[in-house]
């Protein structure tokens, strides 16, 4: 755990120095899951996203999912956001996150996608909008690779991130998101993860933000 956040701060101090354009962000995930029954199941995480400044944003959350088919997953998610402003002071919002998730496995691939559509309620205060904490729909394709006689699975993905609400630019997508990285299955109820990805939003000067993902589960049986 010691020198887990050592690689944090020395990350961090690594983004920081980076041009103005660009951000370089650290993305931490500590979680838990498990079986309510057959078909239902829960989880609960801490996220911690670091920037060149510290902490940038931190949430807890909670989710129930149900296995309708084995290709068909509805879930929901409710997520305690404290996100720092543009002005250095930290906010918080309220965010429910409804999803459908489809998956069908051919050979040794698993091909997936998710729709989501989220919904923030009771900010503090109102900013510009945000793709990732105000009102939107997101759509995201995933493939998997199951490597055999390996505990590491590939991933690689793409999300893009549609603004329902009637703002000047009219309903549009907002931004997309790209990313790589793999899971590594322990012995045991322990699951880690790593990941590199970028998003840039559309019709902003803003740069691309890269993010390093790192992610530790473990299931309760």
């Amino acid at each position: 755990m010691r020198v887990f956040f050592i690689i944090i701060l020395f990350l961090t101090s690594i983004f920081s120095s980076y041009g103005q354009n660009d951000d370089y962000m650290l993305w931490t995930k500590i979680g838990v899951k498990g079986k309510v029954s057959k078909k239902l199941s829960y989880s609960g995480a801490i996220n911690i996203r670091f920037g060149g400044t510290g902490i940038e944003t931190f949430f807890p959350q909670i989710g129930l999912e149900y296995k309708l088919k084995k290709w068909l997953k509805p879930s929901i998610e409710y997520r305690f956001i404290i996100d720092k402003n543009k002005y250095g002071n930290y906010k918080s919002s309220n965010r429910l996150n409804f999803n459908v998730e489809l998956g069908k496995n051919v050979d040794r691939f698993s091909l997936g996608f998710r729709i989501r559509y989220q919904y923030a309620f009771n900010r503090i205060s109102q900013q510009e909008y945000n793709p990732d904490f105000d009102q939107a729909f997101r759509f995201k394709p995933f493939l998997e690779y199951n490597i055999k006689g390996s505990k590491f699975t590939p991933i690689v993905s793409s999300e893009f991130f549609y603004d329902p609400q009637l703002g000047p630019n009219g309903r549009e997508f907002t931004k997309i998101r790209v990313g790589v990285g793999a899971k590594l299955n322990l012995k045991g109820p322990h699951t880690v993860g790593f990941k590199y990805q970028f998003d840039k939003k559309f019709n902003y000067k803003d740069g691309f933000r890269h993010v390093l993902g790192l992610s530790y589960s473990y299931k309760i049986k």
